[in-house]
């Protein structure tokens, strides 16, 4: 398991803490210094299952700069998206989990750490 955080983020800070008391393996990515590339972008959404701007946070100062919330949710802008995200990682929605099975969660909350923990343990 890769759990994606930045320290100065409440949620990330207890979603480890969460780990830690379930005795869980994983690593830790400081995704704001070890910046996710495009592909490596693309290859989370696709085990989210989401989309780049479901795990975008539009309120940052970098989202209102870049005009964000005016920019198309489809397809053909998908790409625009990923580069924004990758060139501005603060955007990047935290912390994500990467399970063992494959799959990934925004772990928000305690039920998605703790979801992203029982995939990893199967």
């Amino acid at each position: 398991m890769e759990i994606w955080i930045n320290p100065a983020c409440s949620k990330c800070r207890g979603a480890l803490t969460l780990l830690d008391v379930e005795g869980a393996g994983y690593t830790v990515r400081r995704y704001l210094e070890d910046v996710p590339s495009q592909d490596e972008i693309r290859e989370v959404l696709g085990r989210l299952g989401l989309e780049p701007w479901d795990i975008t946070r539009t309120q940052e100062a970098a989202a209102k700069e870049l005009g964000l919330k005016d920019w198309p949710r489809e397809e053909s802008a998908r790409g625009r998206w990923i580069a924004a995200l990758a060139e501005h990682p603060k955007l990047i929605q935290r912390p994500i989990i990467t399970a063992d099975d494959g799959t990934a969660v925004v772990g928000r909350t305690e039920e998605a750490v703790r979801e992203a923990m029982s995939r990893s343990r199967e």
